[in-house]
């Protein structure tokens, strides 16, 4: 019995050691060549999703449906709607089409009210706090 945990101990061992020295071979230093546009683009992009967060001002929802649906109401609606932001955004299990960028409620509200005649599914979203 003695002889068998030896055995095991000595295998566990010899595992171990292999396995070591196979993490250490690969443990390399990486060396990542940047464009030297990425960060401007990346500022870009932090700039622009900065305007369009859904925390700090009125949205409206015209679409909850499937990815193919959002993209095609997300089209119709810039090409009617020319002076509102608008996006897609994925919340499970469906996507959203948000649009607009209200400070206040008043001025939320009226568009809706512009929105709804196109759009009478539209609801108003508010600022999470």
């Amino acid at each position: 019995m003695n002889y068998l945990s030896e055995k095991r101990v000595i295998y566990s061992l010899l595992t171990f050691i292999i396995l070591n020295s196979f993490s250490t071979v690969n443990a390399q230093s990486v060396t990542v060549s940047q464009d030297d546009n990425f960060e401007q683009l990346l500022n870009e992009k932090r700039r622009i999703n900065s305007s369009i967060t859904i925390n700090n001002r009125y949205k409206i929802q015209i679409f909850n449906g499937n990815s193919e649906s959002s993209k095609k109401a997300l089209i119709d609606f810039k090409r009617e709607f020319k002076n509102y932001d608008a996006t897609i955004i994925f919340s499970t299990p469906a996507y959203k089409v948000i649009v607009g960028n209200f400070k206040t409620r008043i001025e939320a509200e009226r568009n809706l009210n512009l929105v709804r005649k196109k759009y009478p599914n539209s609801i108003l979203i508010k600022p999470s706090k």
